[in-house]
């Protein structure tokens, strides 16, 4: 079956003047990396590009045809000059007032691809940059990526649809503990996490603000015998996580390090490539901060890091033991930051040996 991109024109290819109406050569101006971005989509992928847009009053004296087919030609001629052509291009002239089937959010210009056994509308997109945008794709029954919405480019867009979402969920029962975790590493840095443990909590959020990473951890264990098998296991359950989300690791950097915090310079250098190992250099004098105690905190990486399959090398120095521990896992969110970036324009492994 084949997938459409149902891609808004005004604040999506071009960008929208305060007055909404791109009437004149002087309000035309393209959204900043749109020509790169959607022709790398045009040329490596098979959607369908299906151009859908409300023009409000096209025709009328409010807007008269002879201001807009001279630039709408010019961005169509401009668009091919790249390799970008569309299959279909749909304008509805309606005021909002009219309340015509045929204007987004509304389908009526789409109907013909509703239903129709030759699409996959489940995996389609509509492209766009309002909430009506991204109702239109809800009205349709696909799904919507909104320009400028939590950090939302053409970069990213070309990567989703190019390379896929980075998600992943696992659960882990055992007789001690019972446990779900969920990322998303191309998030935004959402967390929900309950582990029981409040100062544990405190850290994980850490990996998940920092890393721009949504986050969820829900562990059930038995504190009631002692904090072990709580932070071990949820160690185990969230490397396994990352490593599932990764996938076959292509176009990541792999590597990543480092940060200071106040008194403490915190270092965590990574690598995701497959070999576990953990090397660390981090002295507590506390038994315990929160209710977690500080022994466990070798504990929780070196299990992260078997299940991970990451290599980490983690040191930390000053006096504050809160801020030195807080330290490590704001650079642990970090360096996963960086590591897990991924460039879909050099979509390679990054290893000689040709594989991780």
């Amino acid at each position: 079956m084949k997938r459409i991109l149902f891609i808004d024109r005004d604040g999506t290819l071009i960008e929208e003047p305060a007055d909404e109406q791109i009437d004149s050569f002087e309000k035309l101006k393209f959204t900043q990396g749109m020509f790169k971005n959607l022709a790398f989509i045009k040329s490596k992928l098979d959607f369908e590009f299906v151009m859908v847009s409300n023009q409000d009053g096209l025709g009328t004296s409010s807007f008269p045809e002879n201001t807009f087919w001279p630039v709408h030609n010019f961005i169509l001629q401009s668009l091919e000059g790249e390799g970008i052509t569309f299959d279909e291009i749909l304008i509805d002239r309606h005021f909002p007032e009219d309340n015509a089937d045929t204007r987004k959010p509304n389908t009526g210009l789409v109907r013909k691809y509703i239903d129709n056994p030759e699409y996959d509308i489940a995996e389609s997109y509509v492209i766009g940059d309002r909430d009506t945008d991204r109702q239109f794709a809800e009205n349709i029954g696909c799904k919507s990526l909104t320009l400028g919405r939590d950090g939302m480019t053409w970069h990213k867009i070309a990567e989703l649809l190019f390379a896929g979402e980075r998600q992943a969920e696992v659960k882990r029962t055992t007789k001690e503990t019972d446990i779900f975790v969920a990322v998303n590493l191309d998030g935004h840095g959402k967390c929900d996490i309950s582990t029981g443990l409040g100062f544990f909590d405190h850290m994980l959020e850490q990996i998940g603000k920092h890393g721009m990473i949504d986050l969820t951890i829900k562990t059930k264990g038995d504190l009631e015998v002692d904090e072990h098998h709580t932070i071990e296991d949820t160690a185990l359950a969230l490397g396994e996580c990352l490593k599932k989300a990764l996938g076959d690791k292509r176009g990541i950097e792999r590597y990543g390090y480092s940060l200071p915090m106040d008194d403490c310079l915190c270092s965590v250098a990574l690598d995701f490539g497959g070999r576990p190992w953990l090397v660390w250099d981090a002295e507590f004098k506390r038994e315990k901060i929160g209710e977690m105690p500080t022994e466990m905190f070798l504990h929780f990486f070196k299990s992260l890091s078997d299940s991970a399959m990451m290599n980490l090398n983690i040191k930390a120095e000053g006096q504050n033991e809160h801020h030195k521990i807080e330290g490590i896992f704001k650079a642990l969110a970090r360096s996963i930051k960086m590591a897990v970036r991924r460039d879909v324009y050099h979509y390679e492994l990054p290893s000689t040996k040709g594989a991780l």
